[in-house]
């Protein structure tokens, strides 16, 4: 008789064990598809209708850049190789650049040459290309503090939007 107890008092506690745990595996793919499902989000930077603070650097064609050698609307993004949603963005970002006559800007922060590769080499047709290690001056002066971060500046050199619009505005 207490072998039967027993044997029901283990199978209790197993039953109880295997419900927690499919009740932690439930919880963990609903997060997995709200993940998944969720919209592209660009981090936001530079408030909309702030000015282009100052900043210096050299691309990789050894060309200069600064705020001041930036014309027209301009177009900036912050890209990583190793962010899914950098990834997903790139593409549109390089059509953008492509159909804007504008300036355009392209920072690949990446802390080896080799992992920014690929990226550079895609965005070098469109824009102006600069690699930079995380945390590097045009991140803290561009205030891009995490990924991927885009501006669209006016002729002004204001923010007016984080986003890419459909179609970039094309007036001087």
């Amino acid at each position: 008789m207490t072998y039967l107890i027993a044997a029901v008092a283990v199978l209790a506690v197993l039953t109880v064990l295997n419900m927690l745990l499919l009740l932690g595996v439930i919880r963990r793919l609903r997060k997995m598809a709200t993940r998944q499902s969720a919209p592209l989000t660009i981090s936001d930077g530079l408030p909309i209708g702030a000015s282009l603070p100052s900043f210096a650097a050299t691309t990789v064609d050894g060309e200069p850049i600064s705020q001041d050698l930036l014309s027209g609307h301009a177009l900036i993004g912050f890209f990583s190789p190793t962010c899914p949603p950098c990834q997903e963005l790139l593409p549109q970002f390089i059509e953008r650049a492509r159909l804007d006559p504008g300036d355009a800007l392209a920072v690949v922060v990446s802390d080896t040459a080799e992992e920014a590769g690929d990226d550079v080499a895609r965005l070098r047709e469109v824009a102006r290309v600069v690699v930079e290690e995380p945390s590097g001056p045009l991140q803290r002066a561009l205030k891009a503090d995490g990924f991927p971060t885009v501006y669209v500046l006016g002729p002004d050199r204001t923010v007016l939007s984080h986003d890419l619009p459909d179609p970039l505005p094309t007036s001087r």
